[in-house]
């Protein structure tokens, strides 16, 4: 009677789909990981929700009006004056974009008058910021 030798039997195989299964989970999880590594220094306030929403990839000056009216140039609270000035200053250097939030319980008249300064101020790229 032969005995076999299980060794001989049982060579070994070079798996080629499970290795590409963790490439792409090691892949997605850094993709993953690098979206959030970017944080936005704001105030927080209620966005409205809308459907075609995204995400602007471009860095931008956050301008944001809370529900009492308040102005707000990143984290730093001011006028509309004194936001306009900050603005032309900031376009004179550099093309820069502005994501205006707002609350949505904001006075439409408010909302209009402060994007109306952000173009009368020389800002070209003007976002609207919402929530998905």
């Amino acid at each position: 009677m032969k005995l076999h030798n299980a060794r001989m039997e049982h060579s070994p195989q070079f798996m080629i789909i499970p290795m590409i299964d963790i490439i792409f989970f090691l892949l997605v999880f850094f993709m993953m990981s690098t979206l959030y590594m970017s944080s936005q220094e704001t105030i927080p306030v209620n966005l409205p929700v809308a459907a075609s929403a995204r995400q602007d990839v471009v860095k931008s000056l956050q301008v944001t009006v809370e529900s009492d009216g308040q102005l707000y140039l990143g984290k730093e609270a001011l006028s509309l004056p004194e936001l306009k000035a900050r603005l032309i200053q900031e376009a004179k250097s550099a093309d820069i974009a502005v994501a205006l939030r707002a609350d949505k319980t904001v006075d439409y008249g408010t909302f209009i008058g402060v994007m109306d300064e952000l173009k009368t101020s020389g800002i070209q790229r003007i976002s609207l910021a919402a929530q998905k």
